[in-house]
């Protein structure tokens, strides 16, 4: 990764960051409840990638077995007032990659966003307070590798104290993080209050087109 991408990362304001994802599910109605994530209240020490780091590279598609989710990914930057840009409400069976941070299997916290539902019902990420410590994450990368992600924690955090160090902050290792909304929906705001976050880190990579 360039030193440009560290610098973005590295000079996100806490305020923009959690602002952004905030924003993220801006319009959604409550579908049904998500299912309650994990708590971690407490921040935790994430596992070291077990496999080696790689070069990056887009990723293409995004696959999470437990929760039934096959996605290509869409490409997210910033908006013009500098907050992280989401998947617009008429795709929200698509998720997006953060293209201004790491790529998933290279060094750094890759971030992925999607919605969890809208007023025509569950999004992309409607199940992803289902997964626990241990299940997988696949994601294939325009290099033709496929980097395997397992799941550390999940977390629930009130979007007005949304932990943007603990999310975008550089690690050495490869790194995962999933974004989307949850909680109670705030009916006269139009959005949901809190954010579901699940960490992860990297354990494969493979090489479909070598088998």
């Amino acid at each position: 990764m360039g030193r440009s991408a560290v610098a973005v990362l590295l000079n996100l304001s806490a305020v923009a960051v959690a602002v952004a994802v905030a924003s993220g599910c801006s319009g959604a109605r409550q579908a049904a409840p998500p299912a309650p994530p994990v708590s971690a209240s407490t921040p935790q020490a994430h596992p070291k990638a077990t496999a080696r780091a790689l070069s990056s590279s887009p990723p293409v598609m995004l696959e999470i077995p437990k929760i039934g989710v096959r996605t290509t990914l869409m490409t997210l930057g910033k908006n013009p007032d500098g907050t992280l840009e989401v998947p617009p409400l008429d795709r929200v069976d698509e998720a997006g990659w953060y293209r201004l941070g790491p790529s998933p299997g290279s060094p750094g916290p890759a971030v992925i966003a999607g919605h969890v539902d809208s007023k025509k019902g569950p999004g992309v990420f409607f199940r992803l307070g289902d997964l626990r410590p241990g299940d997988t994450v696949r994601i294939s990368r325009k290099d033709h590798t496929q980097v395997v992600f397992e799941v550390d924690s999940l977390e629930s955090v009130p979007k007005d104290r949304f932990p943007t160090r603990k999310v975008y902050g550089m690690v050495k290792s490869p790194g995962l993080r999933l974004i989307t909304c949850g909680g109670a929906f705030d009916t006269a705001g139009g959005h949901y209050r809190d954010n579901v976050i699940v960490y992860a880190h990297l354990v494969a990579v493979r090489h479909p087109q070598a088998r």
